[in-house]
Formats: C-alpha cells, structure tokens, sequence
C-alpha cells in the first residue's frame, strides 16, 4: 500500500507544537516544547513518574493463517544549536526558561533582532526504525528489535560567530507480538511496545531532552490480515478490543476510507482516516489553530518580530515566507470546505416523494419508497448537497403543508399564534394570540416541519417577505382560522401521505 498520504498525517502529529506562534525563542510558549509522545530515557523518568519511557500500542486484527507485520517507529531527535561568540545571553536552555518572559517587540525604526537567534536552540532531525515480522515470527514468539542511532556534531562559520550542532546517541527496542484470540474467527491482539533505552544522567528536562524520543509513534501495516476499527469494532470483537492495553498512544484506522491495512498508533487522539486537507498550504506546528486565523496573524507580525522568528528556527524561517509569499487564491482557499455533507439522504429521515406533500421515507406512509441512490434527488447529478432544497424534488416549501388541528395549514394560511408549547421566549410571547399569514412550510435536515409567517397586521409584511425575513414556529404553536380569501381546504385525514399533523401520531408528525 502507498503510505504517502499516511506519512502526511503522521508528519503533522511529528511536528505538532514544534515551534508556535509567534515562532521566537523568546516567546514564553516556546520555552515548553516537546510535549506530544515523548520517551524520556529510563533513568530521567525514574526520578519523574509523570513522564513516560515507553508507548504501547494494541489493536485487533483479521488474518489468513500467514500474515506478516511491518511496524515503523518515527520520531524526532534533538539537535541542539548551540551559537558562539554572540553577545552575551541565556547559554543553557534552563537559563533560557529563567528568562521566560515575552522580549518587547522593538520600536519601529529600532535595532532589529540579532539575526544569529538565540544563543542556544532545540532543533530536531527525524529519524525512523522499521522492523518486518513474518507470519512464523509473529504468531509464534514474536520479534524484537534493538536499535542505535549515533551521535554527531557538526559545526559552520557564520559571519561574527561559530553554529555548533550536536546530537546525543539514542538506543531502544521494538517488540511485536501477537496472540490469537478465542472463537471461530481467526483474529489476533496485536501488542507493539517501542522504549527508550538511552542511558542519561539529567537531573532537569531541559538537559534530558536530547536523549529523549520525540513526538513518537508507529505506522503499522499488516499483509495478509485486515485490522479492526477500535472505535466501532464488529459487535463479535468489541469485548476484545476494549480489553486492549494502549499506554502513551492510540491505534487508529489509517490510509483511504474503506481500508483496513494500516493503524497508525499517535500521542495524538485522531479520526479514522485523518486526512491533510488540500486547501492547508503548509505546517503552521499547531493543528489546534485554525489555519486562516494563524496565517492572517503571522502575516501582521512586525518586520523585526519576521526576522527574530527566522532566526530562531529554519522551519520558522521557512514558514514566514511562505507565508509572505502566499497569494490570494491560496489565501481564498483557507475560507473552508464542507465536504461531509454531500450525497443522498438514507436511512431514518430520509425524504421520499409523497402526494400533496413531504413524508419520512422510513414511516411507511401510503406505501411511499425509500430513495434508492440518486433517485429523486433533483440537484444529485450537479454535485448539489443533500441539506440543499434545490437537491431535493420532494421538499417544495410554496406548496407542501402539515395538518393541525385535523386543518391543513400550508403557503397562504391563517393562523393564530400560540406560543408556549414547546418553548417561552419572551419575545414569541408578546405574539401570543396575534393572526399570522404562513409564507412557506420548512423542513430541516432532521425531518421536523417549520411554519415561517408573518405578522397579518403589520404594515411592512410584504417587505419582511420579499427579503425572506420571516417569523419561524412549530405546528403545534399555531391554531388555524378560517377566513375569508384564506386558501384552507377541507382537512384531510391524518394518515394522508406526506402530510403531518401536530395533534395525531402518525410516525414521523410534527409531535413525535
């Protein structure tokens, strides 16, 4: 399977909260970094309980007698910058966090950041460990993998200083297991256990961090088998999904809808099958911002706050200008999106055609069927949503109507208003009693019916309604009267398909 837009998904858990806005060192918040999946070596966490050297991640799975596991362990590692020969500053990350407080923005016309940054810096560098278990192994006594990655320094001259980089040695371990489960279905639990084994002797987290494993988690991707959703598991499995043990992570359903090859296990509570929306141009490192608002604000950063957050980070840097640079269809397209609510409705509430009216397909009402597919969604072909009327040729609002009172009350009906029954604001209160003119008969996308009126005797009611301004009741807050050129018919009965009286309880009416 493509992993690509899995691996997309899993980069913004990797990133979240690398760095926030507004993306300088000398921002209280980015004083806190590293908070998502961090492994914290053994012996820091020894004198920590609160931080966590290991993630567990179990989920359910499907196979065919031989399937085989591939489980990817990704994590950042800390690459901490150090810069020398700077004016004076903060030179240890615990000095920084001493000096937590927000650096005034420089006056306009004043002295700009120092373009070195900071004189210490966290960066990260990703790293990736993936091991294969066949099927022999994985049913069987199960795999482990031991790991090291090496430390490294590198160092660049830059004019009036010298950029030290130097990374820490990490080692740790993946175990995969699996052990089948009772009953006729041929299903496993799957246990995935990934620790941090690095030796450390910190005594601050600051100072731990670099021999920590950051934003970790696993993608995890089965051959031969098909895993279980652990939020909606069939009926057969959900006592053994809930007995799963899932420490530091949380096993989601990955990849397209409708597949079940792929679990990614995040710090971060996901759906199933997250997916990057297209219209998100980049990483802003804080999912739980709203893009537009974010990009509007680091667009109204001073130029000197610009260049102080380029000189913290390169991903910071990066960020700022492609933020600078983006332009207006890009920006058009942070407006948003709706895209769950498309397609025909099914199922309870669904709306079938009916005589002389609208009537719940799932009520039985003269034999009335349920729609099939497209059928009878007039706007389907032109990709027009469900919840919009025009989709739908059986919601006419100038001419559908609901019985009250054994009265059919429809477009051009007078009623007497009765506010009370349902709610009592005060403003429908001093209508009570009041005649009303119905100007259309509404239903939502839940099937409830609406009446929208207006006042009979107010002077500006054709205004109100030729600008749609309209007053909205329930059925069963009017009373209907006969008057004289009012358009009432002779009631109907209850049971007439489509209609939908207040007083009745006919499946589907407005009282249920």
């Amino acid at each position: 399977m493509n992993l690509d837009e899995v691996r997309k998904v899993a980069d913004a858990v990797l990133y979240e909260g690398y760095i926030l806005y507004p993306y300088r060192a000398s921002s209280q918040k980015n004083h806190s970094r590293w908070q998502f999946g961090v492994l914290m070596p053994p012996a820091y966490t020894a004198a920590d309980p609160s931080e966590n050297s290991a993630l567990q991640a179990e989920c359910v799975f499907e196979h065919d007698d031989e399937p085989s596991v591939e489980v990817t362990l990704r994590f950042l590692q800390v690459q901490r910058r150090r810069t020398e020969g700077t004016a004076p500053g903060p030179t240890t990350l615990d000095a920084l966090d001493a000096a937590a407080t927000d650096a005034p923005t420089p006056a306009p016309g004043g002295p700009a950041s120092d373009p070195l940054g900071p004189a210490v810096w966290d960066e990260a560098v990703e790293q990736e460990v993936t091991v294969t278990v066949p099927s022999t192994e994985l049913l069987g006594p199960g795999a482990v993998l031991q790991f090291a990655l090496p430390g490294g320094e590198e160092s660049e001259t830059v004019p009036g200083a010298r950029v030290v980089r130097r990374r820490e040695p990490l080692t740790g371990s993946i175990s995969v297991t699996a052990t089948p489960l009772p009953g006729p279905w041929q299903a496993a639990r799957l246990t995935v256990r990934a620790v941090n084994e690095s030796p450390a002797a910190a005594s601050s987290r600051g100072d731990a961090l670099p021999t920590a494993l950051i934003a970790a988690h696993l993608i995890i991707t089965v051959s031969g088998g098909a895993f279980l959703s652990m939020t909606d598991p069939p009926e057969w499995a959900s006592h053994e999904v809930a007995a799963c043990q899932n420490t530091g992570c949380w096993p989601v359903l990955a990849g397209p809808e409708g597949t079940r090859q792929v679990m990614l296990a995040s710090p971060i509570i996901l759906p199933e099958h997250a997916q990057i929306a297209a219209e998100s141009p980049g990483e802003l490192y804080d999912g739980t911002e709203i893009d537009e608002i974010l990009t509007l604000r680091t667009l109204a950063l001073s130029d000197e706050e610009k260049a102080a957050a380029r000189a913290t980070d390169p991903r910071a840097a990066a960020l700022i200008d492609r933020v600078d640079a983006m332009d207006a269809p890009t920006m058009e397209q942070l407006h948003g999106t709706i895209r769950a609510m498309t397609g025909p409705r099914t199922g309870p509430g669904s709306l079938s055609p009916g005589a002389g009216g609208t009537g719940p397909a799932d009520a039985g009402l003269a034999g009335a069927p349920p729609l099939d597919g497209l059928a009878g969604l007039a706007g389907a072909e032109a990709g027009v949503p469900w919840w919009d009327p025009g989709a739908d040729a059986s919601v006419s609002p100038a001419t559908d109507f609901v019985v009250v009172n054994g009265q059919r009350v429809a477009c051009g009906s007078r009623v007497i208003l009765r506010p009370g029954a349902r709610r009592a604001d005060a403003q429908d209160m001093f209508l009570a009693g009041r005649a009303a003119r119905v100007e259309a008969v509404l239903i939502d996308v839940d099937d409830t019916s609406y009446l929208a009126v207006t006042l009979a005797d107010d002077p500006a009611a054709d205004l109100q309604s030729a600008h749609g301004r309209f007053l909205y009741f329930s059925p069963d807050e009017v009373e209907p009267c006969a008057e004289a050129g009012s358009d009432e018919t002779a009631a109907p009965d209850a049971t007439v398909p489509g209609s939908r009286d207040s007083g009745s309880t006919v499946p589907g009416s407005a009282d249920r």
